[in-house]
């Protein structure tokens, strides 16, 4: 028998792998670079005014791609649980735009790793998962990282840090909420309704703080919200060419970057507490992520040991 149709077969495996591989990578840079663009026009125009033209632009993008797949998939029933998605995200918006303004761009983006670790206490309390003492483990392990990197007692806790970990929070339930809201809705159509929603709730605080923005800052803002919504689908395009458990280490990726971007832009390098505790909270959540994969391909009636 002819292998030709098989190794054929392994050739596009690969190709669509390392598309993935680089669609991911291309995310992540994406994500630290816009992370960095946020920190230095936030020096000089609100973070609310700068959510509040994130979401307009983000849900202007995605009208067409609504209008292909129609309007009309909306469940009516459901919109009490998108306002609640909808008020949670701009509030983690808001925190993480903030801690930007605040702590040192690697810094910050350790800290948001943690988003996987809160996704532990927040499952058990919101989906009513259960969870065993290996991931219990991993969690608390995550955590000590963070002590690490914040390192309280030895000076003052930076308001940054704490935003950063706030956001985090408020993220992990987002999260959570949209795996709700997927049971019934659209990757896409839960996208756009948030950015829905999210835009005149952000509208408020940023009419409160507006200020006309110049040409170059209005540059800088458009291209936040462009590039982010870029980054959003070529994130899904690569976690559906790709298994999660691939897909998460390489979002640590958004470190390295981000070292770089602060090192070159803000003069910044990260001391060696920073980097031990990146090593906490990194290796945990590529360990909570793999072991959720793991569960996943089991039968529902096994628990994790």
């Amino acid at each position: 028998m002819s292998t030709q149709p098989t190794e054929g077969a392994g050739r596009r495996v690969i190709g669509s792998t390392w598309e993935g591989v680089l669609l991911m990578i291309f995310t992540c840079a994406c994500f630290a670079g816009m992370s960095a663009a946020i920190r230095h026009v936030s020096a000089e125009i609100s973070v609310f005014q700068i959510a509040f033209v994130r979401n307009a632009i983000g849900t202007l993008i995605l009208v067409p791609f609504m209008m292909r797949t129609g309007f009309g998939s909306f469940d009516p029933g459901r919109f009490r649980l998108f306002a609640v998605r909808a008020g949670i995200g701009v509030c983690a918006m808001w925190a993480w735009y903030s801690a930007l303004q605040f702590t040192p761009l690697a810094e910050a983006i350790t800290l948001n790793f943690t988003v996987s670790l809160w996704m532990i206490p927040v499952a058990i309390l919101m989906l009513g998962e259960r969870v065993g003492p290996r991931r219990w483990i991993a969690t608390v392990v995550g955590f000590a990282g963070v002590l690490i990197v914040l390192q309280p007692g030895a000076e003052t806790i930076s308001v940054g840090g704490l935003l950063a970990i706030l956001a985090a929070l408020l993220f992990a339930v987002s999260m959570a909420l949209v795996r709700l809201l997927a049971r019934t809705e659209s990757p896409l159509a839960i996208v756009f309704y948030m950015n829905l929603i999210m835009t005149p709730i952000s509208l408020g605080p940023a009419l409160w703080w507006w200020q006309t923005p110049t040409l170059e800052q209005l540059g800088w803002l458009l291209g936040i919200g462009c590039i982010l919504t870029v980054a959003h689908f070529t994130m899904a395009r690569a976690l559906s060419i790709m298994e999660a458990t691939a897909v998460v280490p390489l979002d640590f990726t958004r470190l390295p970057f981000a070292v770089a971007i602060g090192w070159f832009a803000f003069g910044e390098f990260p001391g060696a507490w920073t980097w031990v505790g990146a090593v906490f909270i990194v290796g945990s959540a590529v360990y909570i992520a793999r072991r959720e994969a793991l569960l996943t391909r089991r039968r529902p009636s096994v628990i994790d040991p």
